[in-house]
């Protein structure tokens, strides 16, 4: 007799497992943040329209990396977004349990305060969720249906874009990051600049780590460097001045100070976006 499946194809042993997969992959890739007092504050000051806008670009993302690296292996986009919806649902959960023990959310806390703690957190942790099974599963046989290529030229640059995300939304509420970009001078920019563009072309092609793409002895370094570092740390620079705005951070600053600290954030997002590509 054949075993009983949910209504998305998941034999029921098999849905407990990824959930739980989920449920680590979100607290894993949370936790910093969860326990960030910035984010706490932002959850309560954040305009709420940037946080629907956050929220509004989130959703199509999960449903993307679901396709790639979702819980199961997928061929329906609506399979997609039920993934995308559970990983959301998982997130909601661990934010929900984690602030309330910490304290952060009692029980005399405003709903809309409360709301806004949860749903800024709910980003990382649902991409957190969807990864899990790149991170904890194993592969096998009962994984079913094939999966779709992730070494496209698109799907390398979908995986920078959420390892830049990621990274990026780790620091970028911080005031840390607006001291070092007041620090600065535009030749410390320059140079953050140039080194993280090393650290990119370095940390896949030249350093040789597993996951990497392979480079054919015949071509020349900068072919890669204008095919996906160039094109990765552009990505990287539009990722940080999409957080900074979102957070509030680009309120006031002028067109001397916004370049400098899109440039500090770009650094820790272009190391993100190089490493996505290598473990995802």
């Amino acid at each position: 007799m054949a075993p009983r499946t949910d209504p998305i194809g998941v034999a029921p042993n098999r849905a407990i497992r990824d959930l739980g997969r989920g449920a680590g992959g979100a607290l894993l890739f949370s936790l910093p943040m969860l326990m960030t007092m910035e984010l706490w504050w932002l959850g309560i000051y954040l305009d709420r329209p940037r946080l629907l806008v956050l929220l509004l670009v989130a959703f199509p993302l999960l449903v993307l990396l679901s396709r790639r690296i979702g819980f199961e292996p997928t061929r329906r986009w609506r399979d997609d977004v039920i993934d995308a919806c559970v990983a959301a649902g998982i997130a909601a959960i661990v934010c929900v349990t984690s602030l309330t023990l910490f304290g952060t959310i009692a029980r005399d806390t405003a709903l809309d305060e409360a709301l806004g703690k949860i749903a800024i957190q709910m980003v990382p942790a649902a991409i957190g969720a969807l990864l899990a099974r790149s991170q904890f599963g194993a592969r096998t046989e009962d994984d079913g249906q094939d999966e779709e290529p992730a070494d496209t030229y698109g799907g390398e640059l979908f995986l920078m874009a959420v390892g830049a995300l990621f990274l990026g939304f780790n620091v970028a509420p911080t005031e840390e990051m607006m001291l070092i970009s007041y620090q600065m001078t535009d030749w410390h920019a320059l140079a953050l600049l140039g080194l993280s563009l090393a650290i990119m072309q370095g940390f896949v092609f030249a350093l040789g780590f597993a996951g990497g793409t392979e480079i054919s002895p015949d071509e020349p370094w900068w072919s890669s460097f204008l095919r996906l570092t160039l094109p990765g740390y552009v990505i990287a620079l539009g990722i940080s001045l999409f957080l900074l705005w979102i957070f509030g951070r680009t309120d006031g600053l002028g067109v001397h100070g916004l370049p400098l600290v899109v440039v500090v954030l770009a650094f820790p997002a272009s190391v993100g976006a190089a490493a996505a590509r290598l473990i995802l």
